[in-house]
Order: structure tokens, then sequence, then C-alpha cells
């Protein structure tokens, strides 16, 4: 297998846009070269497999939304408390609506790894590891509630992302009130 990690992201980065644009029927290996404007069969040299091809982009796309560093660490000295948990929560929502292809994205590949039992273990992979650092970053900050409170916050936050990236139901609510709202009745019963 291929191990030069910076084409190895370019070829990903141009399978999300491949994606984004198209829709996972139109991402091939072939599409994929082409985006990255690199010889044919270099996608293929480094995703065997279209499993390993769609896992790579979900990869990918949580190395993108990776939070940054310095904002993990102000959000982490401060003294935990629901406002803490309500600024992380903005910070989330914020971090993925900027990026709104990528969120799309992520989107499409679990739908499609409905489909597709392998992709369906690479992606699940991907998601539980990211759930996993969530609960961890959640506990060492002291937040309030504990792992099962991050997990309705990632499905409130998915149907959020969902309704504000792709056709909404129009309900007409400001998101950043739709999260402290969530945050508040979340913590209520923690």
């Amino acid at each position: 297998m291929a191990r030069n990690v910076e084409r190895r992201a370019t070829l990903a980065d141009a399978g999300l846009r491949v994606l984004a644009a198209t829709g996972a029927r139109g991402l091939t290996h072939r599409a994929v070269d082409a985006e990255a404007g690199v010889p044919t069969g270099t996608a293929s040299n480094y995703f065997r497999s279209r499993d390993a091809l769609l896992g790579a982009l979900g990869e990918r796309i949580m190395e993108r939304f990776a939070p940054d560093e310095r904002q993990l660490a102000e959000l982490a000295a401060r003294k935990p408390s629901p406002a803490l948990f309500t600024d992380y929560v903005r910070y989330v929502v914020a971090r993925t609506t900027a990026q709104p292809e990528l969120t799309r994205a992520l989107i499409e590949l679990r739908l499609e790894a409905v489909r597709r039992p392998g992709l369906a273990r690479i992606l699940g992979d991907t998601l539980r590891r990211g759930y996993r650092d969530d609960v961890a970053f959640h506990v060492a900050a002291g937040l309030p509630g504990g792992a099962f409170e991050v997990a309705l916050l990632h499905y409130a936050v998915d149907g959020l992302l969902l309704d504000l990236l792709t056709t909404s139901v129009d309900a007409g609510f400001d998101p950043d009130r739709v999260v402290s709202a969530l945050v508040s009745r979340l913590v209520a019963d923690a």
C-alpha cells in the first residue's frame, strides 16, 4: 500500500469534492484521480477497494473537523458548568457548519454505509472513535452528565445539522437558541 501521507490526504480531499458534487454514485477511483490531477490508477493504489476509498473519506472528514487544540484548551480551562457545555456544543456546530460540504459528505457516507457492510465497519469504527474522544473530553472537562448525555448530544446535533445543511423543515428557530435549549434540557436531568 502506498504510504505518502500528503498524497493520501490530497486524494481524500479530491474524493470529498467529487462526493459533494456527484454523490456516492459518482465517486469512482477514476473520478478521484481526475479531480486530484494525478495519473489514472493513483487512487486505487492508495485505496484498493471502493469501501476503502469511502472509509478513507470518512477518516479525512474527521481529520478536517478536528477541533483546534487552542480552542479546546481554552474551553477546558474554564470552570465546568452548563454554560461551558453550551459553548462547547456551539463550537461543534460552528465547526461543522463552517464546512457544510464535509458535513453533507459525512451524511452521504453514513447513508451509503447502510448498503455497504464493508463501509459500515470502517466508518462505524471512525464514528465510534470520535464518540469515545468526545466522552473523554466531556469527562476530563468535568462537564455535567456523562456518556449517555454525550450520545444524546450526538443524536440531537446530527439532526440539527441535517436540518441546517439539507432540505430543512424550516421551523424558523435560531440554531444558537436550539443549542442553548438542547444543552439546558440535557443537563437538567444529568
